[in-house]
């Protein structure tokens, strides 16, 4: 079964950029050494936690956010915000955050951001590139808060932006994209000063994602491999990572044998040759940069006993595919109305 319309890009795309492949370009991505860096501040007044959307009071400065270099400080309500990991801008825009920049991860063009955000904006963000962010332009916008908590989680990355500012990075464990739009959503609202906002939106998304459970207890324990296909490659994700997280909440179970594999990346090369590894109780594939035919068309992609069986996903439609590989607190709202009824009709 498809969905319609064009391929989705994936999260190897660099906006503006030529094609990039995207197992190729991630597994060149150095995974930063786990250090504790100082704060960016030296002010010790309790603050609120990151983690928990809970300490103190919506407004409140200064406030201190968890992450994977330690915690830092932000002094002062922001006014100045720069969003730079995957999915941060829209996590600050449904907290009524207006970044001066951000990063396009999916050469959405305009705003650099989804459909489910549109009109959000009042301003355009200046556009920072994303695995190579232009750190001179950022420079160049005065941020008092960088955002980059869906990022590689380089060290190298955090030491040159926490030049520039107060930068929000990874949580621990949150290298190579490993983070959900909760967490995501718990740590911006954190450092904006307003948890409370925070735990409102995470409350109300998961309160769909309990009606989207209920409307469909077939997934209960099915078994699923979400994966994708560029020119060169296919892959699967891991557990961690924002699409299984996704498909994991409506209550399947990512598929065992590509945890087994898994390593430090956010996914799994699998070679053409052991396409079975993708057969689950229900497959998903999306295109990264071909045609979404160049998937369902492959004899040994349609050999794989879960797609012969007819228990197949492969996207085609660009704006489906890409509300759900952005994993924001927005785009899953989407997700949930427009992908959960393509996973729904092959188990039925």
């Amino acid at each position: 079964m498809s969905s319609r319309r064009t391929p989705s890009l994936s999260p190897g795309h660099v906006s503006r950029r030529g094609p990039r492949t995207l197992w190729a370009v991630f597994t060149a991505l150095t995974v930063g050494i786990l250090t504790a860096c100082g704060t960016s501040s030296s002010d010790d007044t309790p603050s609120s936690d990151a983690t928990t959307g809970s300490g103190a009071a919506s407004g409140a400065f200064p406030v201190k956010v968890p992450t994977k270099f330690g915690d830092i400080t932000v002094s002062e309500r922001p006014t100045r915000v720069v969003a730079l990991g995957w999915g941060d801008a829209e996590a600050a825009l449904a907290l009524g955050v207006q970044p001066v920049g951000a990063s396009d991860w999916l050469a959405f063009g305009g705003d650099g951001v989804g459909p489910w955000a549109e009109g959000l904006y009042r301003k355009s963000p200046q556009l920072i590139g994303t695995l190579e962010p232009e750190f001179e332009k950022i420079a160049a916008l005065r941020p008092d808060l960088i955002l980059d908590t869906k990022s590689s989680g380089a060290q190298e990355r955090y030491d040159t932006l926490s030049k520039i500012a107060p930068t929000i990075g990874v949580p621990k464990g949150g290298d190579q994209y490993k983070i959900s739009w909760e967490r995501q959503t718990e740590m911006i609202s954190a450092a904006l000063g307003i948890p409370d906002q925070g735990a409102k939106l995470i409350a109300d998304t998961d309160k769909k994602f309990a009606e989207s459970n209920a409307a469909h207890p077939e997934f209960k324990g099915k078994t699923i491999t979400v994966g994708s296909r560029t020119a060169g490659e296919w892959g699967a994700y891991v557990h961690g990572t924002g699409r299984v997280d996704f498909v994991e909440r409506l209550g399947f179970r990512n598929n065992p044998a590509v945890d087994a594999k898994a390593g430090d990346s956010f996914y799994i090369a699998v070679s053409r040759e052991n396409l079975d590894l993708l057969d689950a109780d229900l497959t998903v594939m999306a295109p990264i940069g071909i045609a979404a035919a160049k998937i369902s068309d492959d004899p040994l992609y349609r050999a794989v006993p879960s797609v012969k069986a007819g228990r197949s996903v492969v996207f085609d439609d660009e704006t489906l595919s890409s509300a759900f590989a952005t994993d924001s607190v927005l785009s899953v709202a989407y997700a949930l109305e427009k992908v959960v009824p393509l996973f729904a009709a092959p188990l039925k």
